[in-house]
């Protein structure tokens, strides 16, 4: 008989059980035991190498390990590679607010001296959150942990560049893009926020038409008149007619354009159009081959076009040019109450001002179309299913996606460019010097790759490929977990990419979480203060009591409210557990036999039943649904197990038949094992710790135990 300590201390636990399990060498799949053929693989979302964990980390950590966990029990060969993003525009803003408090500028900074600064602070941020990782039990194979900056990381990346360009699905073009006037970089559209506001709409005479606009300081360059060739109002006029009249700096020449883009039904049906700041004016100006005039600077200042208006930002310029307009009689009515969409930056909230810029862009529909393909095949399965429809608009629906960043930090674009001629052409050796076009001189391209252009090659990129020995056994994965707010960032991306690169789907289920927000059902921000840091609610209640607290009730795909009570509740659980453990050791033979004895029919019935629970288990757990799986779980340990087994084993335990107690001895200790077994996935530290305990055991750890049966 043994005897445990009277109470469970995760603080005098997890940190040793944790190094036991390093050492012991059965996270990396190589040292696993027995004779293992099939493979399981998750590639961890990498961390953003930019700041701390926070609980939507803690999610990821703990959904991705018990699926490890679970499968490395099964006799699979479990690869969890984890590593470390860049995070290119996200690191580098983070480290503009540090440089912000030593009252420095990257603006100031040459840029090689930037980069070493950001990395240096990534880093150390590595160091710091790869032990965060750790403390959320996390059974990753550290051995194979990757950085997205590391060498083969970014050579795999610049190969896909080549090689996209070469079967022309990468171009660098001359095209409008979605510019931040502070951050001074054009983002793809996915980084752009739409907010729905109310602004003034201004109705202006523009000679015998009437246009509508809520951007009045967008109009100085506008000398083409749109309307749509079937608008019956417009029919005297034809397309490619001049017209004389009088605009906002004096008398201009208007050229009348005839385009099906035009709304006939908003406002009059009529339009004039700003090629350089907006996107569909931009299309009908291709079209038609108009000129393109800039009005606003990368500053969001108006250029020398708008005469006594240059050098003024929008906020200040729009006033002063609708009294302009008015004074000249050209200000027909103004609706106060016009609602539309504005796009704002991700990150600082500023007015994204369209821009024409040249740009690095990838084709993405002979991308889509093989992933429409393989989700309409159902080779792909959705964890939850409507996230499969989501995706296949968004893939029907997709443009071409500008990979072009104008920041230092991140992967530069391995590219010369010409400026004589605009074209661009990658050179991975830096071995061209002339344009192969127009025989000017080229120059190096400054751009960094959009984060999510590398990070988008993540599950092939850190295997190896296409070489080596990890690339070849565990390529494909089976899963890819992630929040469900980056489904386009990221995993439709990952798809297309990885099955352009290597002609394989990268995985072929996606598990999709919703957020963690605060007890209240908020989102959590650091302006609002309700940030939940995984970490103080480990070191208060354990971790295994926050990662029962993060997935009981936490169905895949929708957001989850945390309170600090629900982890204090599972705190009790595992103290629960403890307790169980020291009943049963404390009352049977330390040298137990493994052999079952001569079962009394009650105690065949509980073991049968417990059997049972271990088949619902299993099978919620195949089918991912661990929400379902802990709180059965739960309810077995604390209802069934403790109020039930242990106290109907008393008189037999303490009576004097023998054959009975051996009957009651044995079944117990059948019922821990088992219970520790199907708990280890979700509470990996106290199950570990108690089965070290164990007299009678077939492994030397839990983590590598085999799972019921």
């Amino acid at each position: 008989m043994k005897e445990l300590p009277k109470a469970y201390d995760a603080k005098q636990v997890e940190d040793r059980i944790y190094k036991l399990w390093e050492e012991s060498g059965f996270f990396n799949p190589d040292n696993l035991p027995g004779d293992r053929k099939e493979t399981f693989t998750i590639i961890m979302p990498p961390t953003n190498a930019n700041g701390d964990l926070h609980a939507g980390h803690g999610l990821v950590m703990t959904i991705e390990d018990i699926m490890v966990r679970f499968n490395r029990m099964r006799g699979k060969k479990t690869l969890w590679l984890p590593g470390n993003d860049h995070a290119g525009f996200e690191t580098q803003v983070v480290y503009e607010k540090v440089l912000e408090k030593q009252g420095r500028s990257r603006f100031d900074m040459a840029p090689e001296d930037l980069y070493k600064e950001i990395w240096d602070f990534t880093q150390n941020n590595r160091s710091h959150i790869n032990s965060q990782v750790r403390s959320m039990g996390a059974s990753c194979d550290w051995s194979r942990e990757k950085f997205t900056l590391d060498k083969d990381i970014i050579e795999t990346v610049y190969n896909t560049f080549e090689k996209l360009f070469k079967e022309g699905l990468v171009y660098r073009g001359k095209r409008i893009v979605s510019w931040c006037p502070k951050h001074q970089t054009s983002f793809s559209d996915l980084e752009i926020i739409d907010e729905e506001r109310l602004d003034k709409f201004y109705y202006l005479k523009y000679g015998p038409f009437v246009i509508g606009t809520a951007r009045p300081e967008t109009k100085f360059g506008d000398k083409y008149v749109v309307m749509h060739p079937a608008d019956k109002r417009y029919k005297q006029y034809a397309d490619g007619q001049k017209i004389e009249l009088e605009w906002i700096n004096g008398p201009i020449t208007a050229t009348v354009v005839k385009d099906e883009a035009v709304d006939m039904e908003f406002g009059t049906g009529v339009m004039t159009i700003t090629p350089w700041h907006d996107a569909t004016d931009f299309d009908i100006a291709e079209r038609h081959g108009l000129e393109k005039e800039q009005i606003i600077d990368g500053q969001g200042k108006l250029l020398p076009i708008a005469g006594e208006f240059a050098g003024m930002k929008i906020a200040e310029a729009r006033p002063k040019i609708v009294e302009k307009l008015a004074s000249k009689g050209l200000v027909e009515k103004i609706d106060d109450n016009y609602k539309h969409t504005v796009r704002l930056c991700y990150k600082c909230n500023s007015v994204i001002e369209p821009q024409v810029k040249s740009q690095w862009f990838v084709k993405m529909k002979p991308l889509a179309e093989p992933i429409i393909k393989a989700i309409e095949r159902k080779e792909i399965k959705y964890i939850p299913e409507h996230y499969e429809k989501i995706t296949l608009h968004w893939l029907h629906n997709i443009i071409d996606w500008n990979i072009s960043r104008q920041i230092v930090w991140g992967i530069p674009i391995p590219a010369k460019v010409c400026d004589a001629c605009e074209k661009g052409l990658p050179d991975l050796e830096n071995k061209i010097s002339k344009c192969p076009e127009c025989g000017g001189e080229l120059r190096k391209e400054t751009d960094t790759f959009d984060t999510w252009f590398s990070s988008g090659q993540w599950p092939f990129a850190a295997l190896g490929y296409p070489d080596s020995k990890d690339f070849k056994e565990f390529y494909p994965t089976q899963v890819m977990e992630t929040a469900g707010e980056i489904i386009f960032f990221w995993v439709s991306r990952m798809l297309m990419l990885g099955k352009w690169v290597t002609g394989q789907l990268p995985f072929n289920t996606v598990y999709l979480h919703g957020l963690v927000l605060d007890a209240k059902g908020k989102k959590m921000s650091k302006s609002k203060g309700n940030v939940i840091n995984p970490l103080d609610l480990t070191a208060k209640y354990g971790t295994d009591a926050f990662r029962m607290g993060l997935i009981v009730g936490n169905t895949p795909g929708t957001s989850l409210a945390l309170s600090e009570d629900k982890i204090k509740a599972y705190k009790h659980f595992a103290n629960k557990l403890w307790n169980i453990a020291r009943f049963v050791l404390s009352n049977i033979e330390e040298n137990i036999s493994k052999e079952q004895p001569e079962l009394l029919p009650q105690h065949q019935e509980i073991l049968q039943k417990l059997h049972e629970t271990a088949k619902e288990v299993t099978d919620d757990m195949e089918n991912y649904r661990f929400y379902l799986a802990a709180e059965k779980l739960y309810h077995y340990t604390w209802h069934t197990f403790a109020d039930i087994i242990i106290e109907d084993s008393k008189p037999f335990l303490q009576g004097k038949d023998t054959a009975a107690k051996q009957s009651a001895q044995w079944t117990l200790y059948q019922a821990l094992t088992t219970t520790l077994k199907l708990l280890h996935p979700f509470c990996p530290f106290v199950t570990e710790e108690i089965y070290q305990q164990l007299p009678v055991k077939e492994e030397k750890f839990l983590m590598i135990e085999q799972w019921p049966v």
